[in-house]
């Protein structure tokens, strides 16, 4: 069985915490569509880090870091994922923002294609993967049970921490409901994605 799980939680849930693309992408599609949208691009991104987590655990990940051509594939990938999120962010600035207050408007499978789009494309998901995760894999018994254990506890925490972090910024988007706030959200939240779209297709 896993060990540290206890340690495990704490890092797992403090690197969640981080801002990041998907912190990003998380609060855009709250505010843009209310809870529905945002789950559904939670349960994507839970998709993206589960598929990360079984490809580490059976070293896929492992040879995907270690070839060169690989990694910037899904480096470059992942980054125009994120520079087109921004890109569309930013587009819709100019318009009325008319989200329904349950978020019935969530453009199908969209925002789970989001959310899953940004965690297959974030590099930093397969560092994690095959760098973090087995240092808490205990040798004894089965390992890719144990892998594939931490990685489904990986995927649990960070889905805790943004319906957490969505269920939040829905409660509060009656403070941001003003076009003018909404706009200026809208904007710094493309800009956000655009950046760190660049800074990840550039392997920064």
């Amino acid at each position: 069985m896993p060990t540290h799980v206890p340690l495990f939680l704490v890092t797992t849930w403090l690197l969640a915490m981080l801002p990041g693309a998907g912190q990003a992408l998380m609060i855009r599609q709250a505010l843009d569509g209310g809870p529905r949208r945002a789950r559904l691009t939670i349960a994507g991104n839970a998709s993206g880090l589960l598929l990360w987590s079984i490809a580490a655990a059976v070293g896929l990940s492992a040879v995907l870091l270690a070839d060169p051509r690989a990694y910037e594939v899904v480096r470059i990938a992942g980054g125009m994922v994120l520079i087109l999120l921004g890109i569309n962010t930013l587009r819709t600035v100019r318009k009325a923002p008319g989200p329904s207050a349950d978020g019935a408007a969530t453009g199908g499978w969209a925002p789970y294609l989001a959310g899953l789009g940004t965690a297959l494309g974030n590099p930093k998901a397969g560092v994690f993967a095959i760098s973090v995760l087995p240092q808490f894999v205990t040798t004894r018994g089965p390992v890719l049970l144990s892998s594939v254990l931490m990685g489904v506890v990986w995927v649990l925490v960070n889905t805790c921490w943004y319906l957490l972090l969505t269920w939040a910024v829905v409660r509060g988007r009656a403070l941001v409901s003003r076009p003018a706030v909404r706009q200026r959200l809208s904007v710094v939240t493309g800009l956000v994605l655009l950046a760190l779209g660049v800074a990840v297709a550039s392997g920064l």
